[in-house]
């Protein structure tokens, strides 16, 4: 069989995306038949044994898993937690695959997060290149000027430097104590939501993600989850530019 590079057969085993993938070859913590490898080191599936961390992975799924939670506040998207705190994939009752989350989404946020066993596809949606949207609705404490507004818009310097991308907002609830705004994003950046608005002065009293890559959250209760059909995987792989072939 053809040898495949180390960091794709590691996505397509599920354990993690391809760019972390290559995160763990670089740092040393994976191995091909004992034998630590490098970026750019291939393997035969079949006849050699990749190893992360010492613990060997398996074979690509053979049934692949799209899957929407609405996450509620007070989890995180991590896959173990050494603080004891609530885990959002635990909420998956009854999925005996082993899917990870796609993207992050912090503990005080809420909203669809998606869970996958296909490596490539969680891979393509979080790659900066991509610039695959995603829509929050976030509740603003007080008002929100249209010059604040305007400079959301047009992208802000975060606290580290980095400026955002341009980006859409709408005012959806206009009152004294709160503004309902709905932002779309192009970019994947820690807490992006939340920084732009302190970036601007504004303070976040919730934030619920409603839509990523055109595949919304609809009326899924929180806590709840169910696999995306088949309209919305096309419509994900769409907003990646990848075919629509399962």
């Amino acid at each position: 069989m053809e040898k495949i590079r180390v960091q794709k057969l590691i996505a397509e085993s599920g354990l993690c995306s391809r760019r972390k993938a290559e995160e763990l070859i670089a740092a040393g913590k994976v191995t091909i038949n004992g034998h630590a490898c490098s970026l750019g080191d291939k393997a035969d599936p079949r006849g050699d044994i990749v190893a992360v961390n010492g613990r060997r992975i398996g074979e690509a799924p053979r049934e692949k898993r799209y899957i929407m939670l609405n996450k509620p506040r007070g989890y995180i998207t991590s896959m173990s937690d050494e603080q004891g705190r609530r885990i959002a994939a635990e909420l998956l009752d009854g999925v005996e695959e082993r899917v990870v989350p796609v993207g992050r989404l912090d503990r005080n946020s809420e909203g669809l997060l998606l869970f996958t066993n296909d490596g490539e596809l969680a891979n393509e949606i979080t790659h900066p290149s991509r610039h695959v949207s995603k829509t929050y609705r976030v509740t603003i404490d007080g008002r929100v000027s249209e010059e604040q507004i305007m400079r959301l818009t047009s992208g802000v310097e975060l606290d580290d430097g980095k400026v955002t991308l341009p980006c859409s907002v709408e005012v959806l609830v206009e009152q004294p104590e709160r503004t309902v705004l709905r932002i779309t994003i192009k970019q994947g950046l820690n807490r992006q939501i939340r920084r732009m608005c302190a970036a601007v002065g504004l303070e976040v009293g919730r934030l619920r993600r409603t839509a990523i890559g055109g595949v919304k959250l609809g009326m899924l209760k929180p806590g709840e989850w169910r696999d995306l059909t088949k309209d919305e995987l096309r419509i994900l792989r769409a907003a990646i530019g990848k075919s629509t072939r399962r």
